[in-house]
């Protein structure tokens, strides 16, 4: 790590970095758990309603924004806690091996926040202002995710709580400012996408295990072991897919939304890479596999529904 009145002088500049740098900053493999949900919501929202593009463009940018501001705030405190090194595996990096200032981060995921605020202002003087007080929620979840005196990533919560605000609760504020309402039907094809993103979190952990033991955390993976939270891993992508098949057999919806089988062998080859792996960046091509899984699901179920309204 670069140290130094220079160095840190250097490094408050923004400008002194590359795009890339900054575009890896926001850990662009991890945001498909923001734009995905967004997508769904208005898809499932379009057989109800006329849709609104400002709403879904104003939905998008803001659940991009909390989502980036998220992982920066996550890369400034784990620093800060002394959690990354430049030998770290996995982090954006940009603190611990690009010697950007993290002060810089930090002001930089408030802008973030600020302008996903501005967005939900807009957004709730068109729908309704329960959203602006869910999506405070969100917002500070998302802070205290890694912030605060208990950080939620070092607790076995990780999973549930980046599912419930990332899966179900976009994908349903989404819904109700195109519609007024929520439905039955928005709420059940919510939760294998709910699902999936928890296991994205669940991968990260299951790859951070032995650093995270090492700094005292309990995380969900630490308290079952390895090879029984892969077998959880395994068990989320199963019951996501059978709940599709459920929804087709028993809720009457489109069998076209079965075109989500398609995503499945990434699934597969995200367990499958996680199976014996004990070292960090041995681990890295399951979680990217994890993250494409939730990414292609909730494309090929969006494909489906919008299939079925055409025929």
């Amino acid at each position: 790590m670069q140290t130094g009145v220079q160095s840190n002088q250097t490094n408050l500049n923004p400008d002194n970095k590359s795009w890339q740098t900054w575009w890896q900053l926001m850990r662009p493999h991890t945001l498909t758990a923001s734009f995905v949900p967004v997508i769904l919501g208005t898809v499932i929202a379009y057989e109800v309603t006329k849709i609104r593009l400002d709403l879904f463009i104003a939905m998008l940018i803001a659940s991009i924004l909390i989502q980036a501001a998220t992982n920066m705030f996550n890369e400034y405190y784990d620093h800060k806690r002394g959690l990354d090194t430049e030998e770290s595996v996995g982090i954006g990096g940009t603190i611990v091996r690009e010697g950007v200032h993290p002060k810089v981060i930090f002001n930089l995921a408030i802008t973030f926040i600020a302008l996903s605020v501005l967005l939900g202002v807009y957004i709730s003087m068109n729908s309704n202002w329960w959203v602006a007080l869910i999506g405070s929620i969100s917002i500070l979840i998302g802070y205290l995710y890694t912030g605060g005196p208990l950080p939620i990533s070092s607790t076995p919560f990780g999973e549930l709580l980046s599912g419930l605000f990332m899966g179900i609760n976009i994908i349903l504020i989404t819904f109700f400012i195109q519609t007024g309402t929520i439905t039955t039907t928005s709420i059940l094809v919510s939760i294998p996408t709910t699902i999936l993103i928890g296991a994205i979190n669940l991968s990260n952990n299951i790859r951070d295990l032995d650093g995270d033991k090492e700094f005292g955390r309990k995380t969900l993976p630490i308290l079952l072991g390895r090879e029984k939270a892969i077998q959880v891993l395994a068990l989320s992508f199963t019951v996501s897919y059978i709940w599709i098949l459920a929804l087709v057999l028993f809720a009457n919806m489109t069998p076209w939304i079965l075109i989500v089988l398609l995503s499945s062998p990434k699934a597969y080859k995200a367990v499958k890479n996680f199976i014996g792996k004990t070292i960090p960046l041995e681990m890295m091509p399951a979680m990217k596999a994890t993250a494409q899984t939730n990414t292609f699901f909730g494309f090929l179920l969006s494909i489906g529904f919008i299939i079925s309204y055409l025929f």
